[in-house]
């Protein structure tokens, strides 16, 4: 088995797929690359078992065959190289030898035979959405997602499509985005939630893309087909919980501000907040907003005011600063509006600009107790 491929290439699309390896398998053999040459055509495949992910490279051979090789030794090799042509020869010994310009370099690898085959979806339903698109509802959610193992069905990122939109839901408990593409539609109504790691993968390589990405699923994993990249995954088993109860629904008292003042204000007079609570608190009255915070403890505090427009009766409102700084972080508009009915009652944060046509996010809140 021989082929011969560009090294810059080779690296780029390797260090996509090593993002897939864990640090510490179970199974040495997930330690690997799976290449599978056939002819011009070499597909290289890695995985931890949840999530496999596989790309087909184009390269000057006219062999066939099957090797796993270890991950961290090529890749940290091929780092080092300039841009040029790498020979790959398999050799008798249970090595394979890379030549350079300057030298060879030879690899145990294993047999490609042990490698977990990538599951086959049957009788999956599909969607196809521009992966643009996709790298956006990933990005505006995934950061609201949760952590906690008790809970792996809030782990991830719920998808909910429909003939009229698809909606991309994550939350924690403390913190909820809701993210809907209305100029994007399923041929049927599905649901399915999708664990991080995968997510955060295709977010990465989707960024900016205007390919095409077809996702197929069914009722325990999902496919994203894109390129000559596919990647499939083992979907979260549970039952999602019910969003829409939570997010309220009358919420009388409307505060519209610039974005970035806000922010940064948050950033910083949550500085001098309780540093176990992040506790800061909104008062609204008339056109003045102002936010302070107290760290009683130390002796600390901070105070700042801000000019916003508002309709609604005056009130005070405490919010963790850290969800509502990752929010605000989170949105590229210029304005945002917050929409409030009671201090103890979840906040609803929206953009009210810098949106796609038939693109929508809601961002909901949980309220602190305050002291007086």
């Amino acid at each position: 088995m021989k082929f011969i491929v560009s090294s810059n290439y080779l690296l780029k699309q390797l260090q996509v797929l090593g993002g897939v390896i864990n640090n510490s398998n179970t199974l040495p053999i997930l330690d690997n690359f799976l290449f599978d040459l056939k002819k011009a055509k070499l597909t290289v495949s890695a995985s931890d078992l949840e999530t496999t992910m596989s790309t087909v490279l184009e390269v000057d051979s006219d062999n066939e065959g099957t090797i796993a090789v270890p991950a961290r030794l090529l890749l940290d090799t091929l780092k080092t190289f300039p841009e040029q042509p790498l020979t790959f020869v398999v050799a008798d010994n249970n090595t394979v030898e890379i030549s350079s310009n300057h030298g060879k370099y030879a690899l145990a690898y294993a047999d490609g035979a042990e490698f977990p085959k990538a599951v086959e979806l049957s009788d999956p339903s599909s969607t196809t959405l521009m992966g643009d698109i996709l790298a956006s509802a990933i990005n505006k959610t995934i950061f609201a997602a949760g952590n906690d193992d008790l809970r792996p069905v809030m782990s991830g990122v719920f998808f909910q499509f429909s003939p009229e939109n698809l909606t991309f839901v994550a939350t924690d408990a403390h913190k909820l985005v809701k993210y809907q593409r209305a100029d994007v539609k399923a041929s049927e109504v599905a649901e399915f939630i999708m664990p991080k790691k995968p997510l955060n993968l295709l977010k990465g390589i989707l960024a900016g893309s205007e390919t095409d990405v077809t996702i197929e699923y069914n009722e325990s994993n999902a496919k994203f087909v894109f390129e000559d990249t596919e990647l499939i995954c083992r979907l979260i088993d549970g039952k999602y919980p019910n969003y829409e109860a939570v997010i309220p629904k009358e919420n009388p008292n409307k505060l519209t501000i610039s974005r970035n003042q806000l922010l940064s204000s948050v950033r910083r007079v949550s500085i001098f907040s309780n540093k176990t609570t992040h506790q800061i608190r909104l008062k609204i009255a008339g056109a003045e907003l102002n936010i302070s915070a107290e760290d009683i403890d130390y002796s600390n505090k901070a105070e700042e005011r801000l000019t916003c427009s508002y309709q609604g009766d005056d009130m005070q409102i405490g919010f963790n600063s850290r969800f509502l700084v990752e929010m605000l972080g989170n949105l590229n508009s210029d304005e945002v509006s917050l929409e409030m009915s009671l201090p103890n009652r979840a906040g609803i944060l929206t953009p009210t600009d810098g949106l796609d046509e038939g693109e929508n996010v809601t961002m909901l809140v949980m309220p602190v107790m305050l002291n007086n």
